[in-house]
């Protein structure tokens, strides 16, 4: 029982025979980073429901405030836009660009602002 069976990827194997993936994802860190910042925001009572959805070309993430409603904020990540404006884009609930970049981090920002509260002495 130790055989090991080699599953084919694509057409032509792994990524269709010119080095590109079938679907782009997210990488560990960055979907960790996503999602501890979805459960910051499901604790504050923001957010409610999420989905992600993986494309040949773009991978995206989108957070709900009730689930039966257009996504609050939607995340996409396009690899092949990762030379020009960045990979990482920000839309808001009626499609609009929130922010884009290079960077995740950056990009997240827009959103973490909403948890920041002003505290006083």
């Amino acid at each position: 029982m130790n055989n090991i069976v080699h599953l084919p990827l694509g057409p032509a194997g792994p990524g269709g025979g010119r080095g590109q993936p079938l679907q782009v994802g997210f990488e560990r860190g960055e979907l960790l980073r996503i999602l501890d910042l979805y459960g910051r925001m499901v604790a504050a009572g923001m957010w409610r429901d999420y989905a992600m959805d993986f494309h040949k070309d773009a991978a995206h993430f989108a957070a709900f405030r009730r689930a039966a409603e257009r996504p609050e904020v939607r995340l996409e990540k396009r690899p092949a836009l990762r030379q020009r404006q960045g990979m990482w884009t920000l839309f808001g609930e009626a499609g609009q660009v929130l922010k884009r970049g290079h960077e995740l981090p950056g990009v997240l920002a827009v959103i973490e602002r909403r948890l920041v509260k002003l505290v006083e002495d």
